[in-house]
């Protein structure tokens, strides 16, 4: 349930991130963004077995074109408990940037397991001289997420926010030809979100060669993921689906992210 003195608050607006570009695609890039229902069949995540576990740490490394600018990494802790509920605690963290213009930024999501939804997501963001700080409560029963510092919102009745969904995808079977379709991001304005799997290949990274499945998501927003947008994704062609790699293109520039060997992997 909702804090007593929050329940009658008003919505607020929504507002931008204020990042730069290069930081914003790539914590998007490390993040991923909503996916995953067919258009006619409910794609299925696994009740049995979860593709990832306490413990599970992946670093990566970060290029603007062929220029090494910083790294990556996904790790999980847990099981903890928020509100009564069992929690995974998924970390996203990006280290890098140019010389005068660092980035520091990480994103944590406290994703319940047994539901497959977010319940709280936090982001502390330092790029450059600026700073930023945000907080969300979700509250799937009264579908109402709360950002500190502002008013109450609607949402969906299963939130995923931007660290949970990578995730939540890879729980689910991922079919080539499929275009599977999503509206679980927790800002309803941006669902619903596609995903198209295209292909399977094999590609060498830091950590090593791997046999992939490849996907290309596409959101309604204006970012690298928007239709227009030229992003994919490498995820292993295995139960795990570990994220392998990533690539995009801006107008700016291109973007990658490639697995180092990393402790813990699975």
């Amino acid at each position: 349930l909702l804090p007593k003195r929050l329940e009658r608050r008003s919505r607020p607006r929504d507002q931008g991130s204020g990042r730069t570009p290069i930081a914003r695609a790539a914590l998007v890039l490390l993040a991923l963004v909503p996916m995953a229902l067919p258009d006619t069949l409910q794609a299925q995540s696994s009740a049995t077995r979860l593709p990832f576990r306490a413990g599970d740490h992946h670093e990566y490394d970060l290029k603007f074109g062929v220029i090494s600018v910083g790294s990556g990494s996904l790790s999980v802790t847990g099981p903890d408990s928020l509100r009564g509920h069992e929690v995974m605690r998924l970390r996203y963290e990006i280290n890098g940037g140019i010389p005068f213009f660092r980035v520091h930024d990480v994103m944590e999501s406290w994703f319940d397991v047994t539901q497959m939804l977010s319940l709280r997501f936090t982001q502390d963001l330092s790029e450059g001289p600026k700073r930023y700080s945000r907080h969300y409560d979700f509250y799937p029963a009264e579908s109402i997420v709360l950002e500190r510092g502002k008013d109450r919102a609607p949402t969906v009745a299963q939130p995923l926010d931007d660290a949970a969904f990578i995730f939540f995808v890879r729980t689910l079977n991922l079919e080539v030809g499929q275009t599977l379709t999503f509206n679980r991001y927790f800002r309803p304005s941006a669902n619903p979100v596609t995903i198209q799997v295209l292909r399977k290949e094999s590609i060498t990274v830091p950590a090593g060669t791997f046999n992939t499945i490849v996907v290309k998501p596409t959101i309604r927003t204006s970012g690298i993921f928007s239709e227009g947008g030229q992003a994919e994704l490498w995820f292993s062609d295995d139960a795990d689906h570990t994220l392998i790699q990533m690539k995009a293109k801006l107008s700016f520039g291109s973007l990658s992210l490639y697995l180092r060997p990393s402790r813990n992997r699975r």
